[in-house]
């Protein structure tokens, strides 16, 4: 699904040159939970963004179902954006005064589905996170942070993308309301086959799933299966 083949990003100032990513090389398969982990600076971020198709790197290939991202045209950029990618975010990113249902049809409304359609999905993608049906129709600004991301996953989920994208999701959140969101990603990997790209700085985090990819100064320094993957507990 996933090939970086000696990805390299260079920013230029002037004069200056920053090497974001050296040479990176790694495969993601299909229905793998990944995470990238990295301290600030560390060039995750810059991969992240490559991954997700919102930036090309400078050298190597990185290829998307075997198609390079590279050649794409910004218009096919951003129907792989709407149709294959889901991201969920460290900040939620939902509209305050609008229902978590209106928040979760939106992607909806500018893939142009009908209203009947984007009402289906959305309920079907809070129903896949987990998130109460009771809380509907509540604002977004009413809910708790973690009923906050598990909207932003049911976002995420409503195209039915082939990849999920999370970056640092549970960075505004305390540990225990973090660990549910992370049970819920594993659960959508368990059961329903997702491949799931984590990215985060914090090594408990990043143990959530089932192999792990170490950046540092731009370069892989490991990249590790897990041994043993924590099982999700009540989600509720």
């Amino acid at each position: 699904m996933i090939e970086c083949k000696n990805i390299g990003k260079t920013y230029v100032n002037g004069d200056m040159e920053t090497h974001a990513l050296r040479d990176v090389s790694f495969t993601i398969n299909d229905g793998e939970f990944v995470a990238i982990m990295g301290p600030s600076g560390s060039g995750k971020s810059t991969l992240m963004h490559i991954i997700g198709c919102l930036d090309t790197p400078t050298r190597g290939e990185y290829l998307l179902d075997r198609k390079d991202v590279a050649k794409l045209s910004d218009d096919a950029l951003a129907d792989i954006r709407m149709q294959k990618i889901g991201f969920v975010f460290q900040a939620f990113n939902l509209l305050p005064r609008t229902s978590v249902l209106r928040n979760v049809m939106l992607p909806l409304i500018y893939a142009e589905k009908g209203e009947a359609e984007r009402i289906e999905k959305a309920k079907e993608a809070l129903s896949a996170s987990a998130f109460p049906e009771k809380f509907w129709e509540h604002y977004s600004n009413q809910l708790s942070g973690g009923m906050m991301q598990r909207v932003a996953i049911a976002r995420a989920l409503v195209n039915d993308p082939t990849l999920i994208l999370a970056d640092e999701p549970t960075g505004n959140l305390d540990t225990k309301t973090g660990n549910m969101v992370l049970e819920t990603f594993q659960r959508l990997h368990k059961e329903q086959g997702r491949t799931i790209v984590l990215i985060t700085h914090e090594p408990d985090i990043a143990e959530h799933a089932e192999r792990i990819i170490h950046i540092r100064d731009g370069d892989i320094v490991s990249d590790s299966k897990q041994h043993k993957q924590r099982l999700a507990v009540n989600l509720l």
